[in-house]
């Protein structure tokens, strides 16, 4: 990766940004391509996602940068360098629209009624939002007041994310979560009540788990007719409790089978399986997630907070600064940027495959000209590859993952990696 340029230098009026490639000579227009630049005919669609960086408890299998709240924290001076921090980043957005965004965590609705409308009112002030953009805003069910969470809808959620796991009391407290079975179930009748649109989120193959365990879990958030569902599988990840300590879970045949039966009954009650670990009723897929999968643009704002943002001959990875005071005092400096790197072209192929071979329907041919200015040529090697091994299947319209490569997604985004 190679370092680029502060913030600061870069704005929509620089000759970068202005020069049209059509009107430059072939000999010159070669030259210029080979150097690494890209040459994008168009910008992607742009998101924006806000970090919340607290939370009431740390669970053992979270490997987000999310901390525990030991007494209290500044939620005003947090929100004063989130709004700082959007500020210094407007250069590099400048004239583009909002079309999603995304308020995660940490434990997001921690945050006041007062302090979500303030965050809101700073960022519809600060940038131009589509008219139905979706806002969603994830929750814990151990944090739902009823009052607060209608503040929240006129305020301008109009997305919720629950992160229920388990409706089971042993694994709630197996997984560290601080709401019990009954918590959970009324923290979702409280979403029904006031959002139209609602994810629940659900984990299997937890500690101990059984199969009907997990399909008893299912058919619990099923009473309650979410618009949509994510299903993840437990996993120990690196530098948690869990991986230091793990629990007993299921074996692999277990969860397979678990994982067989959960999504066979989603697709009896008309959800659609989109994504790897996503479930929608129709029209109702995530947008915010569907444009980090199909390689769109991303302003990530708040503490760790990681953006992705392109200009027609390069694009931009950012990291902000994760604890969260360090990130406030940068932000408040105009600092908030810890990491800033230019993504280069020779890692530009695996990172679109990475996200858009977890979609069902896989993509276009052309949207992986137009997200990174590449030809599949520079891919082709891979792609032949994962045909001969039975993992992808592609036509002159579209490449998507087989069955057997959605069975396999680890092994087929590693033949890509190959390729950077």
């Amino acid at each position: 990766m190679i370092p680029i340029k502060p913030i600061g230098s870069i704005t929509p009026t620089t000759p970068e940004v202005q020069r049209d490639l059509s009107q430059v000579p072939q000999a010159v227009k070669t030259q210029y391509l080979s150097s690494g630049i890209l040459n994008l005919q168009s910008l992607p669609p742009l998101s924006l996602y806000i970090h919340f960086p607290w939370c009431v408890r740390k669970c053992p299998y979270c490997d987000f940068n999310s901390h525990e709240v030991k007494s209290a924290f500044d939620e005003v001076r947090y929100l004063d360098a989130v709004r700082a921090d959007l500020e210094a980043s407007l250069p590099m957005i400048w004239g583009r629209k909002i079309h999603t965004i995304f308020i995660g965590g940490g434990t997001p609705s921690l945050m006041s009624a007062v302090g979500l409308d303030r965050l809101l009112s700073d960022v519809r002030a600060l940038l131009p939002l589509d008219a139905d953009a979706e806002i969603t805003m994830e929750a814990n069910p151990g944090t739902f007041e009823a009052e607060k969470f209608r503040q929240y809808r006129l305020s301008g959620i109009n997305r919720l994310s629950i992160g229920i796991q388990s409706f089971n009391a042993g694994h709630l407290r197996a997984l560290g979560r601080i709401h019990n079975g009954d918590e959970a179930q009324r923290a979702v009748a409280i979403a029904q009540e006031h959002f139209e649109n609602f994810n629940l989120d659900l984990m299997f193959a937890l500690p101990e788990q059984s199969i009907a365990q997990a399909m008893s879990d299912l058919e619990i958030a099923l009473r309650f007719k979410p618009q949509h569902l994510s299903l993840y599988h437990l996993s120990l990840e690196p530098n948690t409790y869990f991986a230091k300590y793990p629990p007993k879970l299921p074996d692999d045949d277990t969860s397979a089978e678990m994982h067989e039966r959960l999504i066979a009954r989603l697709l009896s009650e008309g959800f659609e399986h989109y994504e790897v670990s996503a479930f929608a009723q129709k029209n109702r897929a995530a947008k915010h997630n569907l444009n980090y999968w199909n390689f769109g643009d991303y302003l990530g704002i708040g503490a760790g907070a990681h953006s992705k943002i392109s200009f027609p001959h390069r694009i931009v990875r950012q990291m902000r600064h994760k604890q969260p005071k360090a990130y406030m005092d940068n932000a408040l400096a105009a600092q908030a940027v810890q990491e800033q790197n230019e993504v280069g072209r020779e890692e530009l192929g695996f990172e679109f495959m990475l996200n858009a071979l977890r979609l069902q329907q896989g993509f276009p041919i052309t949207q992986f000209y137009e997200r990174t200015g590449l030809t599949l040529a520079s891919i082709e090697k891979e792609l032949t590859l994962a045909e001969n091994k039975g993992l992808l299947y592609r036509d002159h319209l579209q490449i998507r993952a087989t069955n057997l490569g959605q069975r396999f997604l680890n092994d087929l985004q590693e033949i890509f990696l190959a390729q950077g």
